[in-house]
């Protein structure tokens, strides 16, 4: 099943860049916020601040995830940094790229990689994958309404 999800994933992610016309392409300040955005989830996320990384979210926002389903707001995606990120996987060195941003209405999509290094009692494992963030402007910020993160390899 993992491995449809990822095909999927991989499908959707070549083939919808293909369809995007000039109009949804976003102007220069926009992807300087996504940017921006990108990195203060990294610092945060880093920083193994659960409150800073929730923030980034919209109130109703969710977290999607390939082996613990889906975090539905600020809360719980704070409860699960916390638990599960941090102090379970002693996850460090998160590093997100983007690979495509594009506009779709008052929404703006973005596609892109991640790495992370995980430690548990036994192993540091360093682990990649794909995300796909649903941002939403609120008032002069982007926040991330959605977030689909999925595991596509993994290194021990």
């Amino acid at each position: 099943m993992r491995s449809l999800l990822t095909l999927a994933w991989l499908v959707i992610s070549l083939v919808l860049p293909t369809f995007a016309q000039e109009k949804d392409t976003v102007d220069p300040r926009t992807m300087q916020q996504i940017r921006a955005l990108t990195m203060k989830y990294e610092e945060a996320y880093n920083s193994h601040d659960p409150a800073a990384v929730a923030a980034l979210y919209t109130e109703d926002g969710s977290f999607v995830t390939t082996h613990n389903g889906v975090k539905h707001g600020r809360e719980a995606i704070a409860k699960h940094c916390e638990k599960i990120e941090f102090q379970l996987w002693h996850a460090n060195n998160l590093v997100k790229t983007i690979d495509r941003v594009i506009a779709v209405g008052d929404e703006i999509r973005v596609f892109g990689r991640w790495n992370c290094a995980f430690e548990d009692d036994a192993y540091t494992r360093n682990v990649e994958g794909h995300y796909l963030w649903i941002c939403v402007r609120q008032g002069d910020a982007w926040e991330i309404r959605k977030d689909d993160s999925h595991e596509v390899s993994r290194s021990w």
